[in-house]
């Protein structure tokens, strides 16, 4: 049975989804990407319980985690990971991230192996600044969002004027989802959790901070890369071809370079595969795990 909960790490607090699972069973800890929160799990999680207990937590200032009043940096989001698998993953945990929550994920296995038994990567943030430079109207907004206080006042203004509605239909959009595909009360509640959302200027704030810090990582690669090099985890790395916010050349690449890692390309399937195409990435996701049994 899908519970909601709060859960206090150290001083913070953030809301989390237990959507169940056998308790002999291996935990999976979900993390959303930038401006998501534990709706983007909710079509994949149930293909996942009946052989792991599944959580999914809403980054401070995401969701339904209210701000902090601190920044919420790469850095920050990671402790705030690593503090909640401690305190409900059942170390070492499966921990399945999504754009940023991928990159986020990737630097707690970097830095904190012990936490993680394996890594599931969906279409996770990485390094492909050549992709972002040849589009100038995309740089231009980059830059406006990136000035204090300028990217405040935009996304407020933004917000205002087009609604909640359109705000999930724009989100949806842009990371190459069909709406029309979802079920009707996934797009309700979506819309519901941006309307419920009580602290919007101190969201915005922790959305601008999170993208800031994002861009900087994704900037100055060499960390990040390195990081990646050294995860001794395994690792699934599945990507869609038709990803407009990560580019799949950034995805093979990677896999290049660490052919260790698991690899799989989804074609026709953008920047959300786990609401696009739910049953696909549970398949491989337990596949890979061993046999569709984790436990095993």
């Amino acid at each position: 049975m899908t519970e909601h909960r709060p859960t206090t790490l150290t001083g913070v607090r953030v809301h989390h989804v237990d959507y169940g699972g056998p308790p002999d069973g291996p935990s999976v800890v979900l993390v959303h990407g930038l401006g998501g929160s534990h709706l983007n799990w909710d079509l994949l999680a149930p293909h996942l319980t009946p052989y792991a207990r599944v959580l999914a937590l809403d980054l401070p200032g995401f969701g339904l985690s209210a701000p902090t009043g601190r920044a919420s940096t790469v850095r920050s989001n990671v402790a705030v990971l690593a503090d909640f698998v401690q305190e409900r993953g059942d170390p070492p945990a499966v921990v399945v991230g999504n754009s940023m929550g991928g990159l986020i994920s990737v630097l707690l296995a970097a830095r904190m192996p012990q936490l993680v038994r394996g890594l599931v990567l969906l279409d996770p943030a990485l390094p492909a600044p050549a992709q972002v430079l040849r589009s100038p109207a995309t740089a231009a907004r980059l830059v406006a969002h990136a000035l204090p206080g300028v990217g405040e006042r935009l996304r407020r203004e933004h917000r205002r004027r087009i609604g909640a509605r359109a705000t999930v239909d724009e989100t949806l959009r842009l990371c190459g989802v069909d709406q029309s595909a979802l079920p009707a009360d996934l797009i309700a509640r979506s819309v519901a959790l941006v309307e419920r959302q009580s602290d919007v200027g101190g969201m915005d704030r922790a959305f601008l901070s999170a993208s800031r810090s994002l861009a900087w990582t994704l900037v100055r690669a060499r960390r990040y890369h390195a990081a990646m090099a050294s995860i001794a985890a395994p690792v699934l790395l599945i990507h869609g071809d038709r990803d407009q916010l990560v580019p799949v050349a950034a995805a093979r690449a990677t896999a290049a370079h660490r052919q260790d890692w698991h690899y799989v390309e989804l074609e026709g399937v953008g920047h959300l595969p786990q609401l696009q195409v739910p049953d696909l990435v549970a398949e491989h996701i337990l596949g890979w795990l061993g046999g569709r049994s984790p436990a095993s």
